[in-house]
C-alpha cells in the first residue's frame, strides 16, 4: 500500500517545525545542539541524530531543505521502486537518518574535549540524500530558480561539496559543514552496497 505523504516531504514538514521552534526556545536548542563534550562526558548520544533537526538560521534551513526536497523524491522513489514501499521507506530513513549520526562522529572525535565546540543541521543526512540520487541519475538537471538556471546534477553535488569545504574553512557559524563529504560519503557506500548493479550504468552516464 502506498504510503499517503511522501517521507522526504513529512521530514522536511518536522525539521522545519522543529528548527523554528527551537529558534524560540533556548532550551531545546541547548539540549538538541551537537556537544561533543557533553557526549562524551555525559553520554548524551541523542544530540548526534537530533542537531540534525536544527539550523542556525532561515537561509541555512532553507538551503538544505531545499536541496533535500530537489534530491529526496528521487531517491524515495527508486528505493520505494526496487524495494517494495515498505522496505524502501524503512531504507531510506536509515540512509537519510544513519547519515546525520555517522557524519557527525568524526566531528565528536575531533571536539570531545572542546567545551566550546557547538554544531547543528541537517547537513550529513542531505548530502547522502544527494549523493544517492547522483548515483542513480547522474544526468539528472535541476532548475535553479529565480533565473531559470538548468544545472545537472552532479555538477550540483560538485558545487554543493565545494561550498562546504570552503564554508568549513571559515568556520565559526556553528555549521558543521564538514559533515557533508563524510555525509556524501556515507550515501554513495550505502546506496552502491544496497543497488550495486548499477554502478555499471553509473560509470556509463558519467562518461557520456
Amino acid at each position: 500500500m502506498p504510503f499517503p505523504i511522501s517521507i522526504t516531504i513529512l521530514l522536511i514538514i518536522i525539521t522545519v517545525a522543529i528548527s523554528m521552534y527551537a529558534w524560540r526556545n533556548q532550551n531545546l536548542m541547548e539540549n538538541w545542539v551537537h556537544h561533543p563534550q557533553s557526549v562524551a562526558q555525559h553520554n548524551e548520544w541523542w544530540r548526534l541524530l537530533t542537531s540534525g533537526f536544527l539550523h542556525a538560521d532561515f537561509g541555512h534551513l532553507f538551503f538544505n531543505m531545499f536541496s533535500f526536497y530537489m534530491f529526496g523524491r528521487v531517491v524515495e522513489q527508486y528505493f520505494m521502486a526496487i524495494f517494495g514501499p515498505t522496505m524502501g521507506i524503512v531504507l531510506y530513513l536509515v540512509l537519510y537518518l544513519g547519515a546525520i549520526i555517522l557524519s557527525d562522529l568524526p566531528t565528536y572525535f575531533k571536539h570531545r574535549n572542546d567545551r566550546g565546540y557547538y554544531s547543528l543541521g541537517a547537513s550529513g543526512g542531505v548530502a547522502a540524500i544527494i549523493f544517492s540520487s547522483i548515483y542513480f541519475n547522474p544526468q539528472s538537471e535541476l532548475i535553479i530558480f529565480p533565473i531559470p538556471f538548468h544545472i545537472k546534477g552532479y555538477i550540483f553535488g560538485a558545487l554543493y561539496l565545494i561550498y562546504s569545504y570552503y564554508q568549513a574553512r571559515r568556520a565559526g557559524d556553528g555549521i558543521n559543514h564538514s559533515a557533508h563529504f563524510y555525509g556524501a560519503l556515507f550515501g554513495v557506500v550505502f546506496t552502491i552496497g544496497l543497488v550495486p548493479e548499477y554502478f555499471p550504468r553509473f560509470l556509463e552516464l558519467i562518461l557520456e
